[in-house]
């Protein structure tokens, strides 16, 4: 496993990348918001144009503040190198888009990402792509999707609801025999507590706004290969589709990666305290967290996982709709909204998307489920809140 001792994550977090003798020794690196470069003669402008990954030419394809937050990222992953995109969805779709072409057929983990699904389900299928999703926390499953035009499989462990893993060496060696690319959403664990290419994992791919970022202020989207991966996809979709993050947004995330560690370690200490008060409470049905004693994969979690973060979700006993809408309005500590990773605590109630207008169907999980992400807050504090609102229930 590449965990990066805490002397080497102090260096990546701190100094990697960041020659400071070129910006006036300045602590923090500028931004560098420029769209174009200039050159001084043809030789230097010929020397550009033969590599434009390595070369500045213009900001759509290398940045130099860009440049630095890709080495830090590469750094944490264990990868030769990395690249950055606007958000989440748009690294997810650069690197599935990369390795198909019509014709193919992927193996995708049930219930990934909503916009992963999307990809999967009506863009890909446009140009004649195909796909299959299964029950990834058995391999024997993945292993009967495979065809003869399987080209990717794609993972995503721990998902980011229910926390069904995936065993990802076994799915790397699979994959392997097969002449599969590999491809994962490691969102959920971070490159702290997760390192997927560590397992033989071809790509990675994170929703860097979460923990990455840190702050709630940036969408940003990191895929994290080879050389050769990221030079191919950097030539051809990022190039092309042009879903690049810009430099401003890039120093924002630079600035966030400084205190990962900090910011992670707290939300973990954190949920663990209040799942083990949320464990004896009797209006708690059941608890799901990748490292809870009941996990049914407890020990694959603990095998690939050095820690879980903030994020966990709660079912809870009620027997009506009207309670559990209660017990969501009346909590005043976490704010209702989407995504995770910044410092503050979150709550997304499965509630709120039965009876919407205009969905036929209601989702399969039940309105009595929740996720909280726990940020940087009092654990002490979270919990009085939520003891108040359980009172609805």
């Amino acid at each position: 496993m590449n965990d990066v001792s805490n002397l080497r994550l102090s260096e990546i977090l701190t100094h990697l990348g960041e020659d400071r003798e070129h910006y006036f020794h300045a602590v923090s690196p500028p931004v560098i918001q420029t769209s174009n470069f200039v050159f001084p003669n043809l030789p230097a402008f010929r020397e550009a144009f033969s590599d434009e990954l390595e070369h500045h030419v213009y900001t759509r394809g290398n940045n130099p503040t860009v440049a630095i937050l890709r080495k830090k990222l590469a750094a944490l992953e264990g990868t030769e190198d990395a690249f950055v995109f606007s958000s989440g969805a748009g690294a997810v779709a650069a690197a599935v888009i990369s390795n198909v072409k019509a014709g193919d057929h992927i193996v995708c983990q049930q219930s990934p990402y909503s916009w992963t699904t999307a990809l999967l389900t009506k863009f890909l299928p446009r140009f004649g792509v195909e796909h299959t999703f299964v029950d990834g926390t058995d391999i024997r499953n993945i292993k009967a999707a495979i065809k003869p035009n399987t080209r990717v499989l794609y993972l995503e462990s721990p998902n980011t609801m229910t926390f069904e893993c995936q065993d990802l060496a076994a799915c790397a060696t699979l994959a392997r025999q097969h002449g599969l690319v590999t491809i994962i959403d490691n969102s959920y664990c971070s490159p702290l507590y997760q390192n997927p290419a560590a397992f033989g994992i071809d790509i990675v791919v994170h929703s860097g706004t979460k923990y990455l970022n840190g702050h709630s202020d940036v969408v940003v989207g990191v895929l994290c290969a080879s050389k050769a991966m990221v030079k191919k996809i950097f030539e051809s979709e990022l190039m092309t589709l042009g879903g690049i993050l810009g430099p401003h947004d890039a120093a924002l995330v630079i600035r966030g990666l400084r205190t990962l560690p900090l910011r992670l370690q707290r939300s973990d200490e954190s949920a663990k305290w209040l799942i083990e008060k949320l464990e004896s409470h009797p209006k708690v049905e059941r608890i799901w967290y990748p490292f809870h004693h009941r996990f049914p994969q407890l020990e694959l979690a603990k095998r690939q996982m050095r820690g879980c973060g903030g994020l966990f979700s709660v079912q809870f006993k009620t027997d009506t709709m009207e309670k559990m809408e209660a017990f969501v309005h009346r909590l005043e500590r976490f704010l209702m909204a989407v995504s995770w990773g910044g410092h503050e605590s979150l709550i997304i109630p499965t509630i709120g998307f039965y009876n919407v207008p205009g969905r036929a169907t209601n989702p399969p999980i039940p309105w009595t489920f929740a996720r909280f992400y726990i940020g940087l807050e009092d654990p002490a504090w979270l919990w009085e809140d939520l003891e108040q609102a359980m009172e609805a229930l």
